[in-house]
């Protein structure tokens, strides 16, 4: 059976990452954007991340430009204004796309875990997938998800 530890992804500085290096960790993976409505966003994601890292969330931020170009920098770009902006101390990883036929590899598989707007499409950025310490999506969020109201389901996952 498939999990999120099996796959990898390219960090925002440009090194190889196993996700099973987050395992018996609880992930909130989120397509990221510099220049979204939703950007915002990063502040909440940023404030569960502080909260609740030492009791084992990690939230993985994947900058993606598929919808309407709003992450239309380099990935240094991208992560100089996330933390200079936002604080972002959480792992970002290199911009993707999530939709399509170059869809990253794991989100093909979260996508398929999770459907949504039917299994082969993620609507907007800031679209949140919630998996579980042996690597299982959970629960998915749409973009108008708060991270704050994704609290009480993330603490249902950590140990006390």
């Amino acid at each position: 059976m498939t999990t999120a530890h099996d796959f990898a992804a390219t960090t925002i500085d440009g090194a190889e990452r196993q996700l099973a290096d987050y395992r018996g960790k609880v992930l909130l993976v989120v397509n990221t954007a510099t220049q979204c409505g939703f950007t915002p966003q990063l502040t909440g994601l940023e404030e569960l991340f502080s909260q609740y890292a030492d009791r084992g969330l990690v939230v993985l931020g994947f900058p993606c430009d598929q919808f309407g170009g709003q992450n239309p920098g380099s990935d240094e770009e991208t992560a100089t204004f996330c933390q200079k902006n936002y604080g972002v101390s959480f792992p970002m990883f290199a911009q993707v796309e999530v939709n399509g036929d170059d869809a990253h590899p794991l989100y093909a598989w979260l996508k398929q875990e999770r459907g949504g707007l039917g299994p082969s499409r993620i609507k907007w950025n800031f679209t949140k997938f919630l998996i579980d310490p042996e690597g299982n999506v959970v629960k998915r969020y749409g973009s108008t998800t708060k991270p704050e109201k994704i609290a009480a389901d993330i603490e249902a996952l950590l140990p006390a």
